[in-house]
């Protein structure tokens, strides 16, 4: 199979590649589309640690080819989503109903050293157990969900992360309640599903912050109300434009400053909800006795704070009875030989969401 692979900091190389099994418990995906998502962009810019060499991917959708034993609930045929939040059904986590923070994902004790790609005796690591940067992925049946097969297959790949994590955010992790002023700090694919997620649950007013104007007006056409654009007055802007803060302030880009702004644009009892990723070293720094005294408070949202099994059906009913805005979000669709070029466009902030198809 061709797979984008990750050997250097930097860029990706297109490689003839081995895909072995599926083995018990596990599916072979033949992908149809994958999401160039900004999480793996870290990882190709060196942000983040990896093993390498690495296929990258994992906001992914495909169609079910082979079944390893001990697979319930799908088979050959099946249109089915990917999901970095593998989930292991056992552990405390999971049995509380939170299995996006499984603290036992399956596959994680055997891979690389039994990675199912591989490139002669070479094993290739799949982040996250998945690799959707490729045409085909073998991956644990509780990484993967079923979808309606009628589902265009570059609006369902996202649905895996992108949706799930900004939708995710407002709905199952800061439970915006209706009536709501909620802002967004950052319109990338994330923030814009963040956006839609505030008007699906009722939010009265929604602003949307950021240093583009162009996706300032993309926000506005996913359910903003308002828009402000960054800068040292944000704050100052939001305050005045909702009368003391917002209720929530969800921030979406990853940066220091920007958590710091989210922090400022909330009123008393307001909720600062993390969902961008940062540097490993990121800090966000609090004036304890003054945010005691204004009961204010900071959470994080890590993959929407959602049960993907449970949530991403939902999404397609959302999207089938036109609430959910999925195909506005594909700016462009590309083959596996621009991966580096779609993630170029993305740097410099020209597209939404590129989407590799197959």
């Amino acid at each position: 199979m061709k797979a984008a692979v990750l050997r250097q900091i930097g860029r990706l190389d297109i490689e003839n590649l081995d895909l072995d099994g599926p083995r018990a418990g596990e599916v072979r995906i033949r992908v149809l589309a994958s999401g160039l998502c900004h999480s793996d962009y870290h990882i190709i810019q060196g942000d983040f640690p990896a093993r390498l060499p690495a296929v990258l991917g994992h906001e992914a959708a495909g169609v079910i080819e082979a079944i390893g034993a001990d697979v319930p609930g799908l088979a050959r045929g099946d249109l089915v989503v990917s999901c970095v939040s593998a989930f292991c059904g056992y552990c405390h986590e999971c049995q509380t109903g939170h299995t996006q923070r499984c603290e036992d994902k399956p596959g994680k004790h055997d891979r690389p050293a039994g990675s199912r790609i591989t490139k002669g005796d070479e094993a290739i690591y799949q982040l996250g157990n998945l690799g959707g940067f490729a045409e085909e992925m073998v991956v644990h049946h509780r990484a993967v969900v079923k979808i309606a097969p009628d589902m265009p297959a570059a609006a369902a790949a996202l649905l895996g992360c992108a949706v799930l994590t900004g939708v995710g955010s407002v709905v199952n992790g800061a439970r915006v309640a209706p009536g709501s002023t909620v802002v967004v700090i950052g319109c990338g694919g994330v923030g814009l599903n963040v956006v839609q997620g505030a008007r699906i649950a009722g939010a009265a007013r929604i602003i949307a912050v950021d240093l583009s104007a162009a996706k300032l007006a993309t926000a506005r056409s996913f359910g903003a109300t308002d828009t402000v654009i960054g800068g040292d007055d944000a704050a100052a802007q939001i305050v005045e434009l909702t009368g003391g803060g917002a209720d929530y302030a969800f921030e979406v880009v990853g940066s220091e400053p920007t958590a710091q702004l989210a922090l400022d644009a909330i009123r008393r009892g307001g909720t600062v909800v993390l969902v961008g990723m940062a540097r490993l070293d990121g800090k966000l720094s609090l004036p304890i006795t003054a945010f005691m005294m204004a009961e204010k408070r900071v959470i994080g949202s890590m993959m929407g704070s959602s049960p993907f099994q449970i949530l991403l059906p939902q999404l397609v009913e959302h999207y089938r009875h036109g609430r959910l805005m999925l195909d506005e979000l594909v700016s462009a669709t590309i083959p596996l030989e621009q991966i580096n070029e779609g993630y170029a466009r993305m740097a410099q902030g020209e597209v939404t969401r590129s989407v590799i198809t197959f």
